[in-house]
């Protein structure tokens, strides 16, 4: 199962979404992709209570919609309002045992904190934050995906899951610090703490080390980090996935990864925040006379759009919800043909000896 992270505690995911705890995955993807869609950041440019929703969000999105974190976090969910309920004589939550200071000492060793000698232990060390890059198709950037990122970094160890000990032993809690992984120092009117010389501030003691990591608890070794990249992600945009950075020391926890996306350009779209753009040439015919015209749009629907009669060169034009989160601006340019066959010449001519008006009077020259 998904190591628990401090936030799980704390905050329903399930009503973050507005969805019920029995939810589908198909019905947890179909809220998320609403409610992002209209709390994009690109859709809401000077509204910050939106860019903080749209974070919880995807938070929420981040752990219910990944079946390992899902399942984790609904355990946590059922096992944590139960903690206050046990007596001395223990009680039973997640099919285990346990006893109140058991229950402590789980607890705190979930959150960096010694379990009944209270405090944090100076062997402790959060995870470092690891950087990698993804490079996506302009579509995929659009529409969002499902996808892997592959990569070499330090991990919690194969061999002993990150306990440090060989398998079918475990770490024992110190019995000099009781697991604190510190010691107090009388020194005449003062006293200070320093990290216990039994288990150099670990708080525990591996008799029998793992082969693998030596005791660390950590390997370098390739991985696969599933990421799902929400629709309308820009070139250059960096994307937090909690907890999957480089793993804890001594019960700490794993630091994030963070995505940088690098997206390829399209042969006919460009993008401006949310929107998308497109330019589409038209003829003189149509800009003067007025057409109905189709044009491309990224979902490969085309739509058609109406050229009014008089329609200028660069005259931009909305279509609405065919953007990256926002509409498609369609800017129609007038081509002019480069070669005429003798027709089309004298039709041209004709229409020259009939125009009256300069386009340039406003000029004054």
């Amino acid at each position: 199962m998904a190591e628990p992270q401090r936030d799980w505690f704390d905050k329903d995911y399930y009503k973050t979404l507005g969805v019920s705890e029995s939810a589908s995955a198909k019905e947890i993807t179909k809220a998320y992709r609403k409610l992002a869609r209209s709390l994009h950041p690109d859709a809401n440019p000077d509204d910050p209570k939106a860019e903080d929703r749209f974070k919880d969000v995807s938070s929420a999105y981040d752990v219910l919609g990944d079946e390992d974190k899902r399942k984790s976090y609904d355990e946590l969910r059922r096992y944590g309002p139960m903690a206050g309920e046990f007596g001395p004589s223990g009680g039973q939550a997640g099919g285990f045992n346990v006893g109140r200071d058991d229950l402590g000492d789980m607890l705190g060793g979930l959150f960096n904190r010694g379990g009944r000698g209270g405090g944090r232990r100076s062997g402790v060390q959060g995870g470092a934050d690891l950087e990698a890059d993804l490079h996506l198709d302009f579509e995929d950037a659009v529409a969002g995906i499902e996808t892997t990122i592959h990569l070499t970094s330090d991990a919690s160890c194969s061999n002993c899951s990150g306990t440090g000990a060989e398998p079918g032993s475990s770490p024992r809690r110190c019995p000099q610090c009781g697991g604190s992984g510190t010691i107090d120092k009388n020194q005449g009117f003062f006293s200070f703490s320093q990290p216990c010389p039994a288990c150099n501030g670990r708080g525990n003691i591996i008799d029998d080390p793992c082969h693998t990591c030596h005791g660390t608890g950590v390997e370098r070794r390739p991985r696969d980090v599933k990421v799902r990249i929400p629709a309308g992600v820009k070139d250059g945009q960096k994307i937090r996935l909690g907890g999957r950075g480089g793993p804890g020391r001594g019960g700490g926890p794993p630091g994030d990864l963070f995505i940088r996306t690098h997206v390829a350009p399209h042969p006919l779209f460009g993008r401006s925040g949310s929107d998308l753009t497109l330019l589409v040439p038209i003829t003189f015919a149509e800009a003067a006379l007025g057409a109905d015209i189709k044009v491309p749009t990224i979902d490969q629907e085309p739509v058609t759009i109406r050229i009014p009669a008089g329609t200028r060169n660069g005259r931009k034009f909305r279509v609405r919800g065919h953007g990256a989160g926002g509409d498609l601006l369609v800017t129609v340019e007038i081509a002019v043909p480069q070669n005429l066959d003798a027709d089309q010449r004298k039709a041209v001519e004709k229409l020259d000896s009939l125009t009256t008006e300069s386009p340039r009077t406003h000029l004054g020259v």
